[in-house]
C-alpha cells in the first residue's frame, strides 16, 4: 500500500543543512499495524510527516496506492489528508476555546457540519469513555481524555490511514495502554493501516512490523530482526 522509495529529506537551520533522512526506502502492507521506532532525531516523525503529505520529501518518492504523493496538486493534497488520513499527535493539537464534540469535528468545518455528522461525533466520543465530557473544553479535561478526542477525531474521517506520532507521551502508562486499545480496536473493526512513532516499545506485539529507524536510514541491523522490516 505504502511504499517509500530513496527519501531523503534535508531542513535548512540558517547555513546548516540537517539531513533528517538519508535515502531511507520501505513498504508498509495495507492493513499492517506498524511501529516507527529508533532513537531521538533518527528521522521517525520526519517519514511520518512524509507519510501525510504534512511535508514533501527533498528526493526520492511516496506512493500510497500508486499515487505519488509528490506528485500530487495541492489540492489532491489536500483532499488526501483531509479525507483518507487520521492524524493522531503527541501534543494532541485541540482548539482550546472548543468543547469535545466541537473538536473532533475541526476537520470537517470547512465544508460545514450536518446534524449526522454532528450526532457521529458525539457517538465516538461516547464509544472512547467520554459520554460525561461531551461539553468540556481541552482545559476540563485529563491528558488522557484529551488524547481520546484526538481518537475519535481521527475517527471521524473513517480513515483508511491512520497515523500517530508518539501518542502516549505525555500520559502515564496505565493512560497509554488505554489509548492503545482504542488503535487497536480502531486497526481490527475498520482495517485501517495504523502506523505509530513511539519510543516506548511495550506496546509492541507479536505479528505487528517494526520500522526500526537510525541516522534517517532503516536499520538493517537492529535487534529483533523477526520484527524488523
Amino acid at each position: 500500500m505504502i511504499e517509500v522509495n530513496n527519501v531523503t529529506r534535508i531542513h535548512h537551520r540558517g547555513d546548516t543543512e540537517v539531513q533528517a533522512l538519508r535515502g531511507l526506502s520501505c513498504e508498509i502492507a495495507e492493513g499492517s499495524f506498524t511501529f516507527i521506532v529508533g532513537p531521538s532525531g533518527s528521522g521517525k516523525s520526519t517519514l511520518l510527516y512524509l507519510l501525510g503529505a504534512l511535508d514533501e520529501p527533498t528526493s526520492g518518492e511516496i506512493r500510497v496506492r500508486g499515487r505519488v504523493l509528490s506528485e500530487m496538486e495541492p489540492a489532491e493534497r489536500d483532499e488526501y489528508r483531509r479525507t483518507e488520513v487520521g492524524f493522531i499527535f503527541q501534543s494532541f493539537n485541540l482548539m482550546k476555546t472548543m468543547d469535545a464534540v466541537e473538536n473532533v469535528l475541526m476537520p470537517f468545518l470547512p465544508r460545514g457540519i450536518t446534524s449526522e455528522l454532528r450526532e457521529r461525533a458525539r457517538t465516538l466520543l461516547k464509544q472512547v469513555g467520554l459520554e460525561h465530557r461531551l461539553d468540556h473544553t481541552p482545559n476540563q479535561l485529563s491528558g488522557g481524555e484529551q488524547q481520546r478526542v484526538a481518537i475519535a477525531r481521527a475517527l471521524l474521517k473513517d480513515p483508511q490511514i491512520v497515523l500517530a506520532d508518539e501518542p502516549t507521551g505525555e500520559l502515564d502508562s496505565q493512560t497509554g495502554a488505554e489509548i492503545f486499545g482504542y488503535l487497536r480496536k480502531l486497526h481490527r473493526e475498520q482495517q485501517a493501516t495504523v502506523v505509530v512513532v513511539t519510543h516506548d516499545q511495550r506496546y509492541i506485539e507479536d505479528g505487528d512490523r517494526v520500522l526500526r529507524v537510525r541516522d534517517g536510514k532503516i536499520d538493517t541491523h537492529a535487534e529483533n530482526p523477526v520484527n524488523t522490516v
